[in-house]
C-alpha cells in the first residue's frame, strides 16, 4: 500500500519554489527530478485487464533512481540474491567505521575524494590489522556499505562493513576462524583508522584535490587546515564492532536493512502540514528511544539532498576475498570450510515475479474478482510538458500508480 506521505509529495509541492531560493548541484536536481516524477504519468507506463471480468489497472514507471524511497525494493532483492554464492558458513560481524563531527563538512564540500578515502582507509585497516598474527593472522574478505545520513538526516559519513569471522591463514595454513564472539580489537582499529584517513585527507590537500567554499573557505589555508588535522588527531575515533549475529540466513536479512537504504523511508514520514514535515527518528544515545521531529519543508528537503552522492559513486562496495577478482581464492574458502556450492535462482525473473517474492503479493491475479489475470492491453506514453510545478491532472494520476515499497 503507497503510505499516506512520500518524500515525492513534499518536492511536488515545495519544490519548485526551493530550487529558485538554494544552490543545487546538478546530480542534486537530478534527484529531486526523479523522485517527483517516479511512478506518476510523466514516465509513462502500461494499462493491464483482466482477462476474466474486464478490470482494468493503471501501473507506471519508477525512476530507478538509487536515491528514491520507492525504487530500492527490487534492487535490494536482485543485490541480495546475487550476494547468496558469496555467503560462508561462520559467523559474520557488523563494524562501523564513523568520521569525527569535525570532519563532516569537510566530507560535505568534498564527497567524492573523501568518500573514497573513507573506503579505502577503512579496507586496509581492516585488512592490516586481521593479518596482524597478534591479532588474527589472516586474508579476510568484506563488504561495506556507506551511509552519510544520522536519523534526523544531519550529515553523519559512516561505514557499515559486515565481515565473516576469518580468513585464509597468511602462513598458507588454511583457514583461521576468529575467537568465538570476538573479531578485532575496536581500540586497535580506530587508531589505524585514524592515521590512515588523516595521512590521506593531508595527501589530498597537498595535491590540491580538496576544494573549501563558504563556511569552510578558511582551510584554503595550510594552517587553519593543519590546525584542524591536528585537533582531530588529538581526539579518539569512533570504531564501533557489533556482536555476531549468525550464519548465513541470518546475514541475507541483516545485509538488507543497510545497503539499498536511502537517507529516510516513506514510512518514517508522519505528516506535512502548513510547510511543515513532521516524522519519526530513533534515538540512540537514549536506548533507541522513539520520538517526533518537525523542520519546515525547505530544511526537510535541504537535509534531504546532503545525502545525494556524486554520479556513478559506488557506495557497495567489496573488499579481499570478497572482490570479484579473487573468486578463486573465495571458492578455496568453501572448500575448506567444507561449506556445499550455494545455488542461486536466475537473476532474470521479471518484476512480477520478483515483487511477489519481496512482497508476498501477486500482481498477476486480477484485485477484483481473484479469479482472472492482469493481461498487458495498452501502453501509455510518457508526458512531454512535466513542468517543476506540475499540473494537479499529472499529479493526481500519478498517485494511482501501484507502490510496492
Amino acid at each position: 500500500m503507497r503510505p499516506p506521505l512520500e518524500v515525492a509529495d513534499i518536492f511536488r509541492q515545495y519544490g519548485h519554489d526551493f530550487r529558485f531560493t538554494h544552490p543545487l548541484l546538478p546530480e542534486q536536481r537530478r534527484v529531486m527530478r526523479a523522485i517527483e516524477r517516479c511512478r506518476t504519468a510523466s514516465l509513462g507506463g502500461h494499462v493491464e485487464q483482466c482477462d476474466a471480468c474486464g478490470h482494468q489497472r493503471i501501473a507506471y514507471n519508477s525512476c530507478r533512481n538509487r536515491h528514491c524511497p520507492k525504487c530500492q525494493s527490487f534492487a535490494k532483492a536482485r543485490w541480495l540474491q546475487a550476494r547468496l554464492a558469496d555467503l560462508l558458513p561462520v559467523e559474520y560481524f557488523h563494524v562501523v567505521f564513523t568520521l569525527p563531527e569535525q570532519l563532516a563538512a569537510v566530507a560535505l564540500q568534498n564527497k567524492r575524494v573523501v568518500y573514497n578515502l573513507l573506503f579505502s582507509a577503512t579496507s586496509e585497516t581492516l585488512r592490516t590489522i586481521a593479518a596482524d598474527p597478534r591479532h588474527l593472522g589472516a586474508d579476510i574478505g568484506f563488504l561495506a556499505v556507506l551511509h552519510t545520513w544520522d536519523q534526523t538526516l544531519r550529515h553523519h559519513p559512516h561505514l557499515h562493513c559486515v565481515v565473516p569471522g576469518g580468513g585464509l591463514a597468511v602462513n598458507g595454513e588454511g583457514w583461521r576462524s576468529c575467537r568465538r564472539g570476538f573479531f578485532l580489537p575496536v581500540n586497535v582499529l580506530a587508531r589505524l583508522f585514524r592515521r590512515l584517513f588523516l595521512q590521506g585527507l593531508e595527501r589530498a590537500y597537498e595535491q590540491d584535490k580538496l576544494s573549501f567554499h563558504g563556511a569552510c573557505a578558511f582551510l584554503a589555508e595550510s594552517t587553519a587546515f593543519n590546525r584542524l588535522l591536528k585537533s582531530v588527531r588529538a581526539r579518539e575515533w569512533w570504531v564501533y564492532a557489533k556482536p555476531p549475529f549468525g550464519g548465513p540466513a541470518q546475514v541475507l536479512a541483516y545485509l538488507g536493512r543497510y545497503t539499498h537504504r536511502v537517507a529516510i523511508s516513506n514510512h518514517r514520514l508522519l505528516s506535512l502540514q502548513h510547510g511543515k514535515v513532521t516524522f519519526s527518528w530513533r534515538d540512540n544515545r537514549h536506548g533507541q528511544m522513539r520520538s517526533t521531529m518537525t523542520l519546515s519543508a525547505d530544511e526537510f528537503m535541504r537535509r534531504f539532498l546532503l545525502h545525494v552522492l556524486p554520479r556513478g559513486f559506488q557506495r557497495i562496495r567489496q573488499f579481499g576475498l570478497l572482490a570479484n577478482r579473487r573468486r578463486d581464492e573465495l571458492a578455496r574458502c568453501r572448500q575448506l570450510l567444507e561449506a556445499a556450492d550455494q545455488t542461486v535462482e536466475s537473476l532474470s525473473q521479471d518484476y512480477k515475479s520478483l515483487y511477489q517474492t519481496v512482497t508476498g503479493t501477486s500482481l498477476r491475479q486480477c484485485p477484483a474478482c481473484r479469479a482472472g489475470t492482469m493481461k498487458f492491453f495498452s501502453r501509455l506514453l510518457a508526458l512531454t510538458n512535466y513542468g517543476a510545478p506540475h499540473t494537479q491532472q499529472t499529479v493526481a494520476a500519478g498517485f494511482q500508480a501501484i507502490d510496492s515499497s
